[in-house]
């Protein structure tokens, strides 16, 4: 966990600093904002920010997503100051800590941000395999594949083999290869120099330079433009980068984790992934089973997330009725462990009662399409046409992808999947609607 402290904490920086690293955390302080900026293009890198009140948070978020740096921000005040408190989580802060610091309150944190990169729950054979042959690779250098659906925990794995692997003490670095524009990737990956291009204000390190000593995922590789890949696949060779705009190449030392939920070997034979890369990465190959083939971790996946959800929102924590866990269990899952914990958030917050029973569960293989009766229409002849004679083509799809992403909490992988579209296809409808004035549902802070 590495955390970057901006300002002095209303003179309580040595007491939170002392807190964070007794508990593991690497800890980095500056002295504002723009400082704060200016370690994370040069390549210092961080998991969590803490920042005081006085300073202006909602200009620290706007500038974070601006440079697309994915981090949460937790703001620090005087204990009894409520509508500090407030704007600061209106401005964008995950969560606000009272000072002078509590230690078990920052432990706390710093337990919740680092909870998904350390806990593998499993039961099924099918999973412990994953988790041996991962374990036996760990201490290697080699490039590492990960396949499966969406869902299926392909970032979680990636996240434990860093954490088991010789390089644990260093950077874990994930990018989206997906949610970043084709336009920027390039800069995002290997950094660029002040002046490089429109908007290029300072010299920005990429994430292969900030995950030097460490490791770096490149997630949904699949997506990433055949230009760009010829590229990625001198930087595996000579381990080595060239900045956007710069003049010499710079010396990186990492090891690749790669993830997809295409089959890459089809993408190859159609000419959208270079088959000299697809060898390069495929050094190991991790093929990530579908919840429908793990029936046995479906039980303690839904404990574990009834139990985070539970004292996220304040709940006393629930037990899972056995008709509860044989809805569960009948259920195919086409989001995978995604939406199992989706649907058990939902659960969480609408079951009563001492158990969770059947009825707080809510579980469909897609949103249903309402009923719309267009009056000149001719009134159809059968029963099965869902009321959507006398509509168009593009309003269906339309109604049909805003209703799928609703019911994904807005993710938008999620829905690409189940939608059966890859989620550039679904970027450039949603950009559409924007477009159009239509209201769109927003992927959770962090997600795509």
């Amino acid at each position: 966990m590495r955390l970057l402290i901006i300002g002095d904490l209303y003179g309580q920086i040595g007491t939170a600093s002392s807190i964070a690293k007794s508990r593991g955390a690497k800890v980095a302080h500056v002295a504002d904002i723009e400082a704060g900026m200016n370690a994370l293009r040069a390549g210092q890198g961080a998991d969590l920010i803490m920042i005081e009140v006085r300073e202006d948070i909602e200009k620290l978020v706007t500038l974070l997503m601006r440079e697309r740096f994915n981090l949460p921000v937790i703001a620090c005040g005087v204990e009894n100051d409520k509508d500090a408190a407030v704007k600061a989580i209106k401005s964008g802060a995950k969560e606000y800590l009272p000072l002078p610091p509590d230690e078990e309150l920052i432990a706390a944190v710093l337990e919740a941000i680092t909870e998904e990169t350390q806990s593998m729950i499993f039961a099924s054979a099918a999973m412990a395999k994953i988790i041996g042959l991962a374990d036996q690779i760990a201490p290697s250098d080699a490039s590492v594949l990960i396949t499966g659906e969406s869902g299926t925990g392909k970032e979680v794995i990636a996240r434990y083999i860093h954490k088991k692997s010789k390089r644990a003490n260093g950077p874990m670095i994930s990018v989206n290869c997906a949610a970043i524009p084709e336009n920027l990737l390039e800069a995002e990956l290997f950094g660029h120099e002040k002046g490089a291009f429109t908007g290029a204000v300072a010299r920005r390190i990429g994430k292969f330079e900030e995950a030097d000593g460490g490791t770096i995922l490149l997630d949904e590789i699949s997506e990433m433009d055949l230009r760009l890949q010829s590229k990625l696949l001198r930087v595996l060779q000579e381990r080595e980068v060239d900045r956007v705009g710069g003049s010499k190449p710079v010396k990186v030392n990492i090891r690749i984790l790669a993830t997809s939920n295409r089959n890459l070997q089809d993408e190859v034979k159609k000419g959208t992934f270079r088959e000299d890369l697809y060898f390069r990465l495929n050094v190991i190959a991790l093929g990530m089973p579908s919840l429908r083939n793990r029936l046995e971790d479906i039980k303690p996946l839904a404990e574990h997330f009834i139990e985070k959800y539970s004292k996220a929102n304040g709940i006393n924590v629930r037990k899972l009725s056995a008709a509860a866990l044989d809805k569960l269990n009948q259920y195919h899952f086409p989001g995978n462990v995604r939406e199992l914990e989706n649907t058990m958030h939902r659960t969480v917050l609408l079951a009563s009662g001492p158990a969770i029973e059947p009825d707080a569960i809510h579980l469909q293989d897609a949103p249903e399409q309402p009923q719309l009766v267009v009056s000149h229409s001719p009134k159809p002849t059968s029963n099965n046409t869902g009321g959507l004679v006398g509509r168009t083509v593009d309003s269906v799809e339309q109604e049909l992808i805003i209703d799928t992403l609703n019911y994904c909490l807005g993710n938008r992988t999620h829905a690409a999947n189940i939608l059966g579209i890859s989620i550039r296809t679904l970027r450039n409808k949603l950009k559409t609607y924007n477009e159009q004035g239509l209201p769109v549902p927003q992927a959770p802070t962090g997600t795509e």
